[in-house]
């Protein structure tokens, strides 16, 4: 995951065993593109994901927990190939403010090309906002993310985590 930034995303191909096999893509977070580049002919989005494995068996419960860290990804794709690569789209959304606290609280929203602009626009605006009414004294970060929360979740079905990430067998 090196070289300059992109618009990250993680993609989940779902094996028989129903773990995952995780792979990056460095542009396949701008505008979901992938749900049509994924495919049985091209199964890597002709090399749009990378070909060598971000991480192997992965539980879909921990895919969120342990390695989609929204500081990082805007978008997650899960990719059935047992079902003629079918993909489902979500637009990763970063619950926290800019100052270094909590990081790891994300939010997930399924998204289709036609409607991602409107989602992302929708929580740019909604989390500005929110973070003025913080700014201003009103709200406490707590509770104006408490208040994020609830409306990605009332308004938009969004699934929200905790990311807290997985140790590096090699890291120092």
């Amino acid at each position: 995951m090196e070289g300059p930034m992109g618009h990250r995303a993680l993609v989940a191909y779902q094996r028989p065993d129903r773990l995952y096999d995780l792979r990056y893509s460095h542009w396949g977070g701008e505008d979901l593109s992938l749900i049509d580049a994924i495919g049985p002919a091209s199964p890597l989005a002709n090399g749009a994901v990378d070909a060598g494995l971000f991480a192997d068996s992965v539980a879909r419960d921990r895919i969120l927990s342990d390695f989609l860290d929204p500081c990082i990804y805007e978008a997650l794709y899960l990719v059935s190939p047992d079902s003629g690569y079918a993909v489902d789209a979500f637009r990763v959304c970063w619950l926290e403010w800019g100052d270094g606290r909590d990081e790891g609280r994300g939010a997930i929203l399924e998204s289709r090309p036609e409607d991602d602009r409107a989602i992302k626009t929708w929580f740019r605006a909604t989390k500005t906002t929110i973070g003025d009414v913080v700014e201003m004294g009103s709200l406490t970060r707590r509770a104006a993310r408490s208040y994020l929360e609830s409306r990605l979740c009332e308004k938009r079905g969004a699934v929200v985590y905790s990311y807290r990430g997985v140790d590096s067998p090699d890291a120092d």
